[in-house]
């Protein structure tokens, strides 16, 4: 992880500056049933896509707030990472796309009965988004839509 000195001064600017908010309370929902018998999903941040979807949009004025739908069979090593920020690393992405997007590792948990079954569609939004109106009101419903008609019992947040 990077420390603050490391970044450029426009970056450690705008975070200094940046007005953080705080959700207060935390949504949350009691977790009711065995890991061992839950359908789980990943919901990641890193802006990763399919060879045939479109690109997350990095011109997109404070981020851009839709997702991808990336389908339980897909190959994690077709994934193409297009997130917006230029304040991480990204060699380990490249080499392996499991490290914000660990769809072969839910599948092995799956395989050695660690939880019960992978679902079948996963989602993928763009990190670093600084205007989140849109993403709360419209984009985030509407995914947890998708995750209930999934009939998903948990989400693994994989956040970049």
């Amino acid at each position: 992880m990077a420390e603050l000195a490391d970044l450029s001064f426009a970056l450690r600017t705008f975070l200094r500056a940046y007005r953080w908010r705080r959700i207060d309370p935390t949504p949350w929902a009691p977790f009711t049933k065995p890991l061992t018998a839950a359908r789980v999903a990943l919901v990641s941040t890193a802006g990763m896509v399919l060879p045939d979807q479109e690109p997350f949009d990095d011109h997109f004025r404070g981020g851009d707030p839709s997702y991808r739908v990336i389908p339980g069979d897909a190959d994690p090593r077709q994934l193409l990472e297009t997130h917006r920020s230029d304040s991480f690393d990204r060699a380990g992405l490249a080499a392996d796309a499991n490290l914000a997007f660990p769809l072969d590792r839910l599948r092995e948990m799956a395989a050695v009965g660690e939880i019960g079954e992978v679902a079948p569609r996963h989602l993928s939004f763009m990190g670093s988004q600084t205007a989140v109106g849109r993403l709360v009101k419209q984009t985030a419903p509407e995914a947890a839509e998708l995750l209930v008609a999934d009939r998903v019992d948990a989400a693994l947040l994989v956040p970049i």
